[in-house]
């Protein structure tokens, strides 16, 4: 795909003694929203966590931009404008919000333009700003986690399953963030186990078994087509 930020050739990657992926090949288009998609331990976070450097691939090659990345280590890859939210959120729950922000923003410090973007996405923690983020429900840690990832400008989002156990809520505020994120043309690869959720901000689409890429294709075709929801990923709903 000649417009991808983010190539994975033929990517294996081992946790401990076992090999979790099994040759992965994934294309990441520029400026537009990838779902990874698939059932429980298809390899999906261990994708994330292997482009993100916190797993070693031990075959394959992971592209950025066009750089090869796949040995380089977790800190120089966050450095080239990779921005990543893991499932387990990430922040430092003795700081403060506004602490855990500006820690985030390493390039330059955070902006009062970028603050406000961020507030105005997720208006809870602008109320709680000045409080530590151990205090802070669920939903509105779930929010700084990804605010983190805002809080500077990234060529690339890796956003491990943002509503997981979220209220139907808050999971209203994270996609319309994630849609605003997406309209200002960022490129993101999101792990997502909500399909109304990746109906709604997907544009492509990677469907994983077994630690392999099993299905590629856009979106909307696999949201329109029940039986191959069903076959690549036991789905029985109603597209719509």
């Amino acid at each position: 795909m000649s417009n991808s930020l983010l190539s994975l050739k033929d990517v294996h990657a081992n946790i401990h003694q076992y090999n979790i992926l099994h040759g992965v090949n994934l294309e990441v288009p520029k400026g537009e929203v990838t779902m990874l998609l698939g059932r429980n331990g298809a390899g999906k976070t261990t994708t994330l966590r292997t482009i993100m450097g916190l797993w070693q691939a031990h075959a394959g090659t992971i592209e950025l931009a066009g750089m090869d990345v796949t040995r380089q280590p977790t800190a120089q890859i966050a450095k080239q404008g990779v921005g990543y939210v893991p499932e387990d959120m990430g922040i430092f729950s003795d700081l403060t919000v506004e602490e855990n922000m500006r820690l985030a923003a390493v390039s330059a410090p955070l902006s009062q333009e970028r603050m406000d973007r961020i507030f105005l996405a997720f208006p809870p923690l602008k109320t709680f700003w000045h409080s530590a983020a151990g205090n802070l429900s669920g939903g509105q840690k779930q929010m700084l986690s990804i605010a983190r990832a805002m809080a500077e400008e990234r060529q690339l989002y890796l956003i491990d399953e943002p509503t997981k156990g979220l209220a139907p809520a808050i999971i209203n505020t994270m996609a319309a963030a994630l849609s605003e994120l997406k309209a200002k043309g960022a490129t993101i690869l999101m792990v997502e186990q909500n399909f109304e959720v990746a109906k709604y901000l997907g544009d492509h689409c990677a469907v994983m078994e077994d630690g392999k890429i099993i299905w590629t294709g856009p979106m909307n075709e696999l949201a329109q087509d029940n039986e191959l929801q069903e076959r690549l990923m036991g789905l029985n709903m109603e597209a719509s």
